[in-house]
């Protein structure tokens, strides 16, 4: 339950930061995570084997996460991807050795949603305090 209150509190917290304060990267990393979460949810059946919706939501992920650390110009986006790959090494891990252990591939696949979320709100709070500091300069006269 603990896991569950401090995860809702980092994706809610991290993605409303970013929606509100974000660059247009950050703003579709965030819809993308807050979507993800709640797309894949009600699939889940208890990592017995492939979670299949699962993988297909992991994909989709993906394939946006890459789409804005290709198209940025900030070097965080290809963090957020490159942690989304190790995800879904999660997935092959499962489809190559079936017998995985469930709690193994639950945490796989849950476990590097925490240092992304991290990711982006630092990335956020970065943008904030250069975007302040351009605003501060004394203009040329």
């Amino acid at each position: 339950m603990t896991r569950l209150v401090l995860f809702n509190l980092l994706l809610f917290g991290s993605c409303g930061y970013a929606l509100w304060k974000g660059t247009r990267d950050a703003k579709v990393v965030a819809v993308t995570c807050l979507v993800a979460a709640f797309a894949s949810l009600p699939f889940i059946t208890g990592y017995e084997s492939v979670e299949v919706t699962v993988l297909v939501v992991d994909v989709v992920v993906l394939a946006l996460f890459l789409y804005v650390a290709l198209r940025s110009d900030r070097f965080w986006p290809l963090w957020i991807a490159g942690l989304h790959v190790t995800t879904m090494f999660g997935h092959a891990l499962k489809l190559m050795s079936g017998d995985l252990v469930p709690i193994a591939y639950a945490v796989a696949l849950r476990l590097w949603a925490y240092p992304e979320l991290i990711i982006l709100a630092v990335a956020v709070w970065r943008h904030t305090q250069r975007e302040s500091m351009i605003l501060d300069k004394p203009q040329p006269t």
